[in-house]
């Protein structure tokens, strides 16, 4: 589909599209009444020349940013997988930064280095390393696979169990269950 296909306003809407994945507020920046703009931006990503051109924009900015649905899972990861053994020697000091493996050195989020001195004169150094979020580089992994899902998801009255409760409730009296009092003979 060409962008000829398109009317003016709809080729801005998918330029601006682009910029927040926000149908509303791209059909708003595209010149679209700000009362309707959330109906026609919903229409919009469903109409099929928009939605081709949109589509071919993120392909487009894809190939020309090398930013792709690999790249970024591949980053990520990085950041779940880390084995932190990798940044310290077998000593157990802290690696040099370029000596540390690219996987390792993509995983730290920062560095902090504080010279301890007396009497003006270097006599240690403390360093602390900052780790990216581990546990959310995971989460987000796992949510790729299909191995977390963390939607609450209702299908129905029947799987509703104050509506289950109710139905079965309902044209009924709950039977009434005594406790009979202890034998004496016992």
């Amino acid at each position: 589909m060409t962008r000829s296909s398109l009317t003016a306003k709809q080729q801005r809407f998918a330029e601006e599209y682009l910029v927040d994945l926000n149908a509303t507020q791209a059909a708003r920046r595209a010149g679209y009444s700000p009362n309707t703009a959330a109906d026609i931006g919903r229409q919009l990503i469903r109409k099929t020349p928009v939605a081709v051109r949109i589509q071919a924009a993120m392909a487009e900015r894809s190939a020309r940013t090398e930013i792709t649905q690999d790249r970024v899972l591949k980053e990520v990861a990085r950041l779940a997988f880390l084995d932190i053994r990798k940044a310290f020697n077998a000593d157990g000091t802290m690696k040099p930064l370029h000596e540390m493996d690219d996987d390792t050195a993509a995983a730290l989020a920062g560095l902090d280095a504080i010279e301890q001195r007396e009497d003006g004169a270097l006599v240690g150094t403390i360093k602390k390393l900052k780790l990216s979020d581990k546990k959310g580089a995971l989460e987000l992994l796992m949510r790729h696979m299909g191995m977390l899902n963390d939607k609450m998801r209702v299908q129905g009255d029947t799987e509703n169990p104050i509506a289950l409760l109710v139905k079965q409730c309902q044209g009924s009296a709950l039977p009434v269950v005594a406790n009979p009092p202890p034998d004496d003979d016992e």
